[in-house]
C-alpha cells in the first residue's frame, strides 16, 4: 500500500489529524529523563495512546539526532510499523539537497529509518524533490507556506507578479508529480496563503503544522485546506498533545488532547 492508500484510508476512518513526535527529554515524565532508551519509550507510549486517533505520525528528525537518539527513532519507527501498520510515518527531516546527494537522504529516509513519507526542501529546484518522488510507494512533502513567522521573508516574495509559495505549489501539482506522491506543507498560520495554495493545487493533501502551540486557526484551516470533507489534510499537533501532561499521567492526558483534537477537526470538516 502507498502512502497515499494509506492516508486516504485513514481519512476514510474518520481522522485528519497528525501527532508530531517532538522529545524535549527535560519535559517527560522523572523516569524517562535519565532511561537510556528513555526517548524510545516515551514514544511509543504517545504512539500507543493515541494511534487509533490520528492519519499519521511524524517523528521529528532533528530532536532525536540532537540527543544522539537516532538508533532510538529508528526503533520508534519501526514499532509502529509493526503495532499499527496502518498508520503511516513520515519522517519530518526537511532535506534539500541535489543529485546523488538527494537520493542518499531518499534511502536514508525510506530504507533505512523505513519511513513512508519524509519532508523536503524544495529552495534548489527539481533535482532536490525528483530523486525523492522516484520512491513511487511513499511520499515526499514539500515545503510550500511555513508556519514560522519570518516565512514571508522568502517564500511570499514576488515573481512574475505570485509569491514564491504559489509557483512551489504549482510545480508540486503537475510537473513534479509523475508518479502522484507529492505534499504540501502549509502553516495553519496562514490562511489565506492556504486558500490561495488549495486553488493552486486542488489535489495535493497539505501537511498543517501550526496547530497548538503555535496559534493556528483550526476552522480557517479545514475551511481553506480540505479538499472534501474529512479529506486532504493531515493537521499536525505535538508540543500540546506530547506535554498535555508532564506527569505520569502524561500518556493519557496526550490521548484527551488528540481525541478533543480529532474531534474538533471532524466536526468543522463536516459542519
Amino acid at each position: 500500500m502507498t502512502f497515499i492508500d494509506q492516508l486516504q484510508a485513514r481519512w476514510q476512518a474518520g481522522t485528519q489529524l497528525c501527532v508530531g513526535l517532538d522529545p524535549f527529554r527535560e519535559r517527560f515524565p522523572a523516569r524517562f529523563q535519565q532511561h537510556k532508551d528513555g526517548i524510545e519509550q516515551f514514544n511509543n507510549a504517545i504512539v500507543d495512546a493515541t494511534a487509533d486517533l490520528v492519519c499519521a505520525f511524524k517523528p521529528q528528525f532533528a530532536h532525536h539526532a540532537a540527543e544522539s537518539a537516532e538508533a532510538q527513532l529508528k526503533a520508534s519507527i519501526g514499532y509502529i510499523k509493526q503495532q499499527y501498520p496502518n498508520v503511516p510515518v513520515i519522517l519530518d527531516a526537511k532535506r534539500g539537497d541535489i543529485g546523488s546527494t538527494a537520493a542518499m537522504y531518499a534511502r536514508e529516509a525510506f530504507e533505512h529509518y523505513g519511513a513512508d513519507a519524509v519532508t523536503v526542501n524544495p529552495y534548489m529546484g527539481a533535482d532536490t524533490v525528483l530523486p525523492f518522488a522516484e520512491h513511487r510507494d511513499k511520499g515526499v512533502i514539500v515545503l510550500c507556506r511555513t508556519s514560522n513567522p519570518s516565512a514571508r521573508d522568502f517564500q511570499d516574495q514576488l515573481i512574475d507578479g505570485e509569491p514564491l509559495y504559489i509557483h512551489v505549489a504549482r510545480r508540486a501539482q503537475d510537473a513534479w508529480n509523475g508518479n502522484g506522491n507529492l505534499c504540501l506543507v502549509v502553516g495553519a498560520t496562514a490562511p489565506e496563503e492556504m486558500a490561495r495554495i488549495r486553488a493552486a493545487a486542488p489535489d495535493l493533501p497539505l501537511l498543517v503544522p501550526g496547530i497548538g502551540a503555535q496559534g493556528g486557526d483550526l476552522a480557517a484551516t479545514v475551511r481553506y485546506g480540505q479538499t472534501a470533507p474529512g479529506r486532504g489534510l493531515m493537521i499536525n499537533a505535538s508540543r500540546s498533545v506530547l506535554y498535555a501532561s508532564e506527569g505520569d499521567d502524561f500518556a493519557s492526558a496526550a490521548r484527551q488532547e488528540a481525541l478533543t483534537l480529532r474531534d474538533q477537526i471532524q466536526a468543522l470538516a463536516f459542519a
